[in-house]
């Protein structure tokens, strides 16, 4: 098993590093064919010039492509690899048009520059999809035996059914079958045990199992496994201790993460006040309501603020009193909304609430009193989720969904914030555009999840 997975990580490398190679040698094609006879007007280049430009150039492919998942061929959907290559692509070609452009001291030729994107758009799809079917050839799905207590499967076997290309739950056994029997069962024919929901002392028992017999384990991490994740080893003796501190961010990172939220919130709303002042037009001008959202939320130990948003719903959306979360479909929301909504352009007024100090750019989203308390009525861990400032985008927002379940969101979230760094923070912000453009995360609730789930049965 340890040989096939090394053998499967030097095949994604490989095949990833076709993908970039090809994206490098185009460039290469145009920077000898076309592009570098307008630079020498200005600047002589010797054969080490040209190498270092080239360079340059796949550094940033590489650290592009390793950030938006492009080298995850077989990992990710083949839709979304395909997407995270030209998203990671675009980015560095934007980059290099900029830098021809000081070269030549003037707007590198835009026309000539889009036919080199355009011919690496092709590649991408194109070696991406023969990528994507020499990988599901070489290496079929994993046989998986899920290991469950009394909370329903319904909903992570829908989830698996989704990446049929990677996972196979051959067969599904409750945990009251005994620990004995389902180690019995886990050596006979299955590539790896996932274990969902189960008591932690059953857990353990057969996480200590397979981990003796080298068999891969998945594991559904509970509220207390989060927390140790990011806890701090520490060696004062001769044994092991694990510390996790009281206070979640320190007084530096404090320090360094208002100084960024000033800084980056305060550029953009420079940069997006023409998209905002159309935004505010389009929808005074649809309904003649007010243009701005204000609604309570809550943020660090709970203390409550008001949120900014571009109104997306009807005036009277909630006019009921009831606060609930927008379902798919909803009703109430207009078709400026839904447009807004697509793009984010309706969250852009929380600059100014990152501006004034109530937000950050990175964090748990703010969520509204009355459904924080429905959520701590079955769920009182969510409070956790107020050791830090609230976000515009956060741990959840890109690792999940709109629609992810309450306590998955609060495990996502515990995550980061046990985890916390300035480069996680700048990691998010980078992500958060890839979640901007990737439609997934825009999904709204089922319409029967309003609130956190009746019984999670959690430790």
């Amino acid at each position: 098993m340890r040989k096939l997975e090394s053998y499967k990580r030097i095949m994604l490398l490989f095949l990833s590093g076709i993908c970039m190679a090809g994206l490098i040698g185009i460039y290469a094609y145009f920077w000898f064919g076309q592009y570098y006879s307008l630079v020498k007007v200005y600047l002589q280049w010797w054969t080490k010039g040209h190498a270092l430009l080239l360079a340059i150039y796949g550094v940033l492919l590489f650290f592009f492509f390793h950030m938006y998942g492009g080298m995850r061929i077989g990992y990710l959907k083949n839709a979304e690899v395909i997407f995270s290559q030209i998203l990671a692509t675009f980015i560095v070609d934007l980059i290099t048009y900029g830098q021809l452009s000081l070269l030549t001291r003037k707007l590198f030729p835009a026309p000539m520059y889009l036919g080199m994107v355009a011919v690496q758009m092709v590649w991408i799809i194109l070696w991406t999809n023969i990528a994507s079917i020499i990988y599901k050839n070489m290496f079929p799905p994993r046989k998986l035996l899920l290991v469950h207590g009394d909370r329903p499967i319904e909903d992570i076997l829908e989830k698996f059914k989704k990446r049929k290309d990677k996972f196979e739950v051959s067969k599904c056994i409750h945990i009251k079958e005994g620990v004995e029997a389902i180690c019995k069962e886990a050596l006979e024919r299955y590539d790896a045990v996932v274990l969902w929901d189960i008591p932690m002392a059953d857990r353990n028992a057969i996480m200590k199992f397979c981990y003796g017999k080298s068999l891969r384990i998945y594991v559904m991490p509970k509220i207390p496994d989060v927390i140790l994740k990011g806890a701090e080893e520490l060696h004062l003796f001769d044994t092991p201790l694990l510390l996790t501190r009281e206070y979640s961010l320190t007084i530096e990172q404090r320090f360094i993460k208002r100084l960024i939220d000033l800084v980056c919130s305060v550029l953009l709303f420079i940069i997006t006040s023409p998209f905002m002042l159309l935004t505010a037009i389009a929808v005074k001008l649809y309904d003649g309501g007010p243009v701005l959202y204000k609604q309570v939320r809550c943020t660090t130990d709970g203390k409550e603020f008001k949120i900014l948003k571009f109104r997306s719903m009807r005036v009277d959306a909630e006019k009921d009193g009831v606060a609930r979360l927008a379902s798919k479909g909803d009703s109430r929301i207009t078709p400026i909304g839904k447009f807004i909504r697509k793009v984010r352009l309706d969250e852009l007024p929380q600059l100014i609430n990152i501006i004034k100090g109530e937000m950050s750019f990175i964090g748990p989203r703010p969520e509204r009193p009355e459904i924080i308390a429905q959520y701590m009525e079955v769920m009182p861990e969510f409070a956790y989720r107020m050791k830090v400032k609230a976000g515009l985008a956060g741990y959840a927002q890109v690792y999940g969904k709109y629609n992810t379940t309450p306590y998955d969101k609060l495990k996502l979230d515990l995550t980061y914030i046990e985890n916390y760094s300035v480069w996680l923070d700048l990691k998010l912000m980078l992500l958060t555009v890839k979640v901007l453009l990737w439609p997934d995360s825009t999904e709204g609730v089922e319409s029967n999840q309003i609130t956190a789930l009746k019984k999670d049965n959690e430790e």
